[in-house]
């Protein structure tokens, strides 16, 4: 499904300062991070502390909200935000529009909108594959209010695979789900992510353990960013003493940073 053309590139951030322009005092500052090509990156904080706030950054949906200094680059030449798809925590499905058509809703905005017949009904087909890749098959002409809360999340899954970016940003796109129904949608996104760079944020140590390469735990006020040592285990990993042991390490170093 990727562009050829569009390998997935790293993302080098130094000595980064953000503050949004109504406050005094910076969310991040000083931040240092290496999110690694073809890796999943998740980065684990407690709320409030700015991990969306970089997220949203990164997706280029803050520049005219805040105050950026520092050094954000990647190993491609092209320009991070024609690179970046974006998955948040809520679905974001229109309710007026099939599910097939959501799938598709990236295509509607795309800057090529004389597209022939023939190209409009390869992408149709290719929508229709990705549902097939997330078990919609048969919810093609299904409104978004007539799935379940997984499926939804299985859609906006497949949009984003739609949109053929090689770094994906994704902001808890689990966090509401059931716990076998996120289960299952990490395994599938491992699955269909594996050639891309992708950064996941979430409130889950045990979601970070399981999905990541590489573990960033944010901390402090503002916050700072610390890459923390994984098992040597391929991913999506199985619960083990190493992993729970971590676990442990950093729920305890998530409650210090409440107190």
């Amino acid at each position: 499904m990727m562009n050829q053309q569009q390998a997935s590139p790293s993302i080098i951030i130094r000595d980064v300062t953000l503050r949004y322009n109504d406050s005094n005092e910076p969310i991040l500052k000083s931040l240092n991070m290496d999110i690694l090509a073809s890796n999943w990156t998740c980065i684990l904080g407690r709320s409030g502390c700015g991990k969306s706030s970089l997220l949203r950054y990164l997706a280029n949906l803050l520049n005219t909200k805040v105050q950026f200094s520092g050094s954000l680059s990647t190993s491609s030449e092209i320009d991070l935000k024609e690179q970046v798809a974006y998955m948040a925590q809520q679905d974001l499905l229109m309710p007026w529009l099939t599910v097939l058509d959501n799938v598709l809703l990236s295509e509607k905005f795309s800057a090529n909108t004389k597209k022939s017949q023939s190209d409009k009904q390869q992408q149709i087909n290719k929508a229709k594959q990705l549902l097939q890749q997330v078990g919609l098959t048969d919810k093609e002409t299904l409104l978004p209010q007539q799935l379940s809360g997984g499926m939804r999340q299985r859609v906006a899954l497949a949009r984003t695979l739609m949109q053929e970016k090689p770094i994906v940003l994704m902001d808890e796109p689990f966090s509401a789900l059931d716990a076998v129904t996120r289960y299952r949608l990490q395994n599938l996104a491992c699955e269909l992510l594996k050639d891309k760079t992708v950064v996941l944020i979430t409130h889950d140590p045990q979601e970070a353990i399981r999905l990541a390469n590489q573990l960033y735990i944010m901390q402090g006020t503002p916050a700072f960013a610390e890459p923390l040592t994984l098992p040597s285990t391929t991913t999506p990993r199985n619960s083990d003493a190493k992993s729970a042991a971590l676990q442990q390490t950093i729920i305890e170093r998530l409650e210090a940073d409440y107190e």
